[in-house]
């Protein structure tokens, strides 16, 4: 089949790689020039671990290009993906869907004979029926359908989520759109994926049910985690203890300094805002977006109190910027949080992070970017650890130590065993143990 895929951030361009590496023709389209000649030149704009060798092997056998054009790709398409982004809207929290609605007008004008098009953008129910209301009022006459297809890929491990995923949710009004995304799934089709049709509104809430349980289920354990703080509890244990019960499960039962990313924090309150809308407030999410809001603030406290109350003139080495371990992305990161309110307190703040240095140099001032662990940890009065690289869980600790002024760390991701590092000479500082 071919394939035009509108838009090449995370979602586009990881969904439209691997539909290539089903076999299916897939054209990549944006309007950033810049991205599109940096794709063309063997370039991958986004960190993710593996979809450089995916991008070049399909580009190598002809099944993948890019354009910054999308007429000749959506003339020619069976399936036309819209995966542009949905930020929050300024002042209201609503989903800003004027990407979605100019993407749609555009798609509308380059059609040619029976198109598929598919929302993979995360988008509030009912947005199918405005896509499909757009496209009708630009072309009366074209011969269309309009899907909800909504992403579930977790940065970092995109790749295999896409291929081997726990499901694939279609909403579909029509049975020859059916056929056309069942033949577009059939690799998982033979994976035996559950692949689960349902209406097009029932699709678009899944996604954002799905990504509101899973932000419940983190501020959930981060408020347990508060609560073992006081009393002497392990959250770590509690969290084992609760998540055997298979009606609950162990994922998202790891207590930190609050979940980030391009995902829950629009989603969760987008879908508040949605639901507020049509007079049927969700009150358990309005709760977990507070709630994560007030957490990270409270992580800068956890890091002042354990420098004895103060920061003034003190430097602080921070390990790992982004809003988890191997991404670039720093939307939404608590680090964009925990360090100003450090730098508020008096604080100078070294940090380092394998992937995000980039991108977080746009977003942090007067932050000194260094280039290792060690050297981040040079000199400095305390260490923090903000995001659980891999490379962090087996430092040198004794090399740590020497380094540091004071032998005081601060975990918010608990990736050490609190009597180890007392025995190794730490105040060691870490979050519901």
């Amino acid at each position: 089949m071919r394939v035009a895929m509108i838009g090449t951030g995370y979602v586009g361009l990881v969904s439209g790689a691997c539909f290539a590496d089903f076999g299916h023709h897939v054209t990549c389209v944006d309007k950033d020039a810049g991205k599109i000649e940096q794709l063309r030149s063997g370039g991958v704009p986004i960190y993710e671990p593996g979809l450089d060798l995916l991008i070049e092997r399909n580009v190598r056998e002809g099944r993948l290009d890019f354009d910054t054009e999308l007429t000749t790709a959506v003339r020619d398409a069976d399936v036309v993906f819209i995966a542009v982004g949905t930020p929050s809207r300024r002042g209201d929290g609503h989903a800003d869907l004027s990407y979605v609605y100019a993407a749609a007008e555009e798609i509308a004008a380059a059609m040619d004979g029976f198109t598929v098009v598919v929302t993979k953008s995360t988008v509030p129910v009912g947005t199918g029926d405005e896509v499909e209301a757009v496209i009708r009022k630009a072309r009366p006459g074209a011969d269309f359908a309009v899907v909800s297809n909504p992403e579930f890929l977790r940065e970092g491990a995109a790749i295999e989520d896409f291929k081997r995923p726990d499901r694939v949710v279609v909403g579909v009004e029509s049975a020859p759109a059916r056929d056309v995304m069942r033949e577009l799934y059939r690799p998982l089709f033979l994976n035996e994926t559950p692949i689960l049709f349902t209406e097009r509104r029932t699709s678009e809430l899944i996604k954002y049910a799905a990504n509101a349980f899973l932000a419940m289920k983190i501020t959930f354990i981060n408020e347990i985690a508060d609560l073992c703080e006081a009393t002497g509890a392990n959250v770590q244990q509690v969290a084992k203890g609760i998540g055997l019960d298979n009606r609950i499960g162990q994922k998202f039962l790891h207590a930190g300094p609050g979940y980030g990313g391009s995902c829950f924090p629009k989603d969760t309150l987008a879908l508040s805002r949605t639901a507020q809308e049509y007079e049927k407030p969700l009150r358990l999410v309005e709760t977990v977006v507070e709630v994560n809001d007030a957490r990270k603030a409270s992580m800068a406290d956890k890091i002042i109190s354990a420098a004895g109350g103060s920061l003034e003139g003190k430097t602080v080495a921070v390990l790992g910027l982004t809003f988890k371990p191997n991404t670039d992305d720093m939307r939404e990161a608590p680090s964009l949080e925990i360090i100003p309110a450090l730098q508020r307190a008096g604080a100078k703040v070294r940090a380092f992070d394998p992937a995000g240095a980039f991108e977080a140099e746009k977003l942090l001032t007067d932050v000194e970017f260094v280039t290792g662990p060690y050297q981040c940890a040079e000199g400095a009065d305390l260490l923090a650890i903000i995001t659980e690289w891999n490379e962090f869980r087996a430092l040198d600790l004794e090399r740590v130590r020497d380094s540091l002024k004071a032998p005081i760390i601060v975990d918010l991701r608990n990736i050490y065993d609190v009597e180890d590092m007392a025995q190794r000479g730490f105040t060691y500082v870490s979050v519901g143990r």
